[in-house]
């Protein structure tokens, strides 16, 4: 057996941007010797790996980040002479200081294991490039009383199960514990987590509701873009269920019930079929798509963008299976003020055109 890049402990986290499965990045392999004898994965790899313990092998293997040849194993399986096993986790060990910061935070529901937060608009998840104080992140370590040096092999802590992006509001889970981490992870990765969203999208749609379904992979053209691919072609599978709630002509707010999650999944799946997200910047929605360009409409419309300054996007409904008690967890959050304020005005901007 030959262990090729090996790390000092496997720590389990996962990181999500409306997405269940998310970029992974190798940090084990291991190739099996061509005289091996039948063992089980579990059991193999908790005698291979130094400073692990098996309950936290079978909690990645669990979750989906083991891999036999390629191809996601389970823990009873029996390996093979000549087989290639990875561990491949959604995070970069990028050694990221975790600076506790009083932030505060709007907590919907709180146990022993897990909560779930209702983040605003322009508050980013975790630290990244540009962005290193002041996010979602800093505030949980702050509440929960962990800290973590630059020398930190998770930049999330092990408690950040899946993210939205900075300027989408909404509910977020959170993993208190490894047990958690591993249950939420898991059901994540098995497109078991309820998940609903309200979108405020250009144009009127033409069904009450419907399916969207394509294939979603990085634009070659626009690094910070993701596209929809012909099946086969590129992108991993992506499925977006959607219900008109009201209509106004020049925009639709729908509902949005995500069946697979990936990166930009509902401001990709929207703009691909010609109703991008209102004053979506990043997706051509901040501009005028629907109406004339008369300048009393141009300058209502620029107003509209002033009171939804960001793409408009709520993850109203998140719902689990409590990984302790076995019980359905279903936690909402409030349409927030900003996009309240935009249906107000389309609903006089309508009303005073009918009359």
């Amino acid at each position: 057996m030959t262990l090729q890049q090996p790390q000092n402990q496997l720590t389990l986290s996962s990181e999500y941007e409306d997405e269940d499965q998310p970029e992974l990045f190798e940090h084990f392999r291991l190739a099996t010797d061509k005289g091996q004898s039948p063992v089980r994965l579990d059991r193999y790899l908790s005698t291979h790996i130094e400073g692990t313990s098996r309950n936290r092998i079978q909690q990645a293997i669990d979750a989906g980040y083991v891999m036999v040849d390629g191809r996601p194993a389970k823990a009873n399986y029996k390996i093979k002479p000549g087989e290639t096993i990875t561990i491949l986790l959604p995070y970069r060990r990028r050694g990221v200081e975790i600076i506790p910061e009083k932030i505060p935070l709007d907590i919907r529901y709180e146990d022993e294991d897990v909560m779930v937060v209702n983040k605003p608009a322009g508050l980013v998840v975790h630290p990244g490039h540009g962005h290193y104080t002041g996010t979602l992140l800093n505030g949980l370590a702050y509440y929960l009383g962990r800290s973590q040096g630059p020398d930190g092999e998770d930049d999330r802590m092990g408690i950040l199960v899946h993210r939205i992006d900075k300027d989408t509001s909404g509910t977020l889970v959170i993993a208190k514990n490894d047990e958690a981490q591993a249950s939420l992870a898991a059901q994540f990765f098995n497109h078991t987590i309820e998940r609903k969203y309200i979108a405020i999208v250009w144009g009127d749609m033409e069904q009450d509701e419907g399916t969207v379904t394509g294939d979603i992979g990085r634009d070659p053209n626009d690094r910070l873009r993701f596209k929809v691919y012909e099946e086969g072609t590129g992108g991993k599978h992506a499925v977006t269920h959607y219900r008109v709630l009201r209509r106004f002509g020049y925009i639709t707010v729908v509902e949005c019930i995500l069946e697979t999650g990936r990166t930009h999944q509902i401001r990709v799946h929207m703009n691909h079929i010609g109703h991008p997200l209102f004053n979506d910047e990043r997706y051509g929605g901040d501009r005028i798509l629907k109406g004339t360009l008369y300048s009393k409409y141009r300058q209502f419309i620029d107003n509209c963008f002033t009171v939804l300054p960001r793409q408009g996007l709520h993850a109203r409904t998140i719902g689990f299976i409590h990984p302790k008690t076995g019980k359905k967890i279903v936690v909402e959050s409030e349409l927030p003020d900003d996009m309240q304020a935009l249906i107000g005005k389309f609903e006089k901007f309508t009303s005073n055109r009918k009359d």
